[in-house]
């Protein structure tokens, strides 16, 4: 269990933050709000007032609509409320911490971007924060220009149109309802299984590498806790292919993993 500890300041944030080059920084103070743009809807939850304030500055000129929340009670329920097309989520709230406002939200929100704000850079504690649902994190102090980069590489990820349901065999997944079957039974998995599947699914008959899965489904570049991929794909066999004929998942020893039928 992560401690939702945080000791960044926000002064020690700002300081660090990079301008994008080349870009026009609007010197008016604009207020923080929802009303300022069509854009994506964006929900930044923090109990640093400035650093929200700067945040929200920042993402208003990418044209984008904000709303802020200081604490995790007040983040739930707006999220339940509303719609968004992100979540920028510190874990040391007050009332709920970060992570109860993602456990909960998993629960009811399964594909909401979920971007992590984080002082703790441990592996093991990123890879908790990841496996309780996140889709990725930025550790304090950040860099403007890496957050950016980030939030727009999560926006793209979601408006990129995907097939509802696709079919190994006899195990078939459907991302809108969020459901797995092998034939009739129905197979429950957590949100990291899910994300998991769904990846060998999208490249059935490819031997997928612990490096690309740490990469594509925990957003980890670095192959050093690559036990974490074992250890899921472990939950997942023993969940698609235990008391099967016909194993589906298979281990290319020294390589990864490949989804198949044959």
């Amino acid at each position: 269990m992560i401690s939702p500890c945080e000791s960044a300041k926000a002064s020690d944030i700002c300081a660090s933050f990079d301008a994008p080059s080349g870009a026009h920084v609007p010197q008016e103070n604009l207020q923080d709000g929802s009303e300022l743009s069509t854009g994506p809807k964006i929900l930044v939850v923090d109990d640093d007032v400035h650093l929200c304030s700067f945040l929200s500055r920042a993402l208003k000129r990418g044209h984008c609509s904000v709303r802020v929340c200081h604490d995790g009670e007040s983040a739930y329920d707006t999220i339940q409320g509303s719609v968004f097309d992100l979540v920028i989520l510190d874990l040391n709230l007050p009332k709920m911490s970060g992570i109860e406002v993602l456990k909960k939200v998993r629960l009811t929100e399964p594909r909401l971007p979920i971007l992590i704000l984080t002082a703790q850079n441990r592996t093991k504690d990123i890879v908790s924060v990841l496996g309780y649902g996140a889709d990725d994190y930025v550790i304090k102090p950040f860099s403007l220009l890496e957050l950016m980069a980030r939030i727009r590489c999560l926006l793209r990820r979601t408006s990129t149109s995907i097939v509802s349901s696709s079919m190994v065999g006899d195990l078939t997944i459907n991302r809108e309802e969020r459901w797995v079957k092998r034939r009739e039974r129905r197979i429950d998995l957590t949100v990291r299984e899910f994300a998991l599947l769904d990846y060998l699914m999208n490249n059935v008959g490819k031997t997928v590498s612990r490096t690309t899965l740490l990469r594509e489904v925990w957003n980890i570049a670095s192959d050093s806790a690559s036990n974490i991929v074992d250890v899921y794909m472990k939950y997942l066999r023993d969940k698609i292919d235990h008391g099967e004929e016909v194993k589906l998942i298979r281990t290319v020893r020294g390589v990864g993993y490949v989804l198949s039928n044959e």
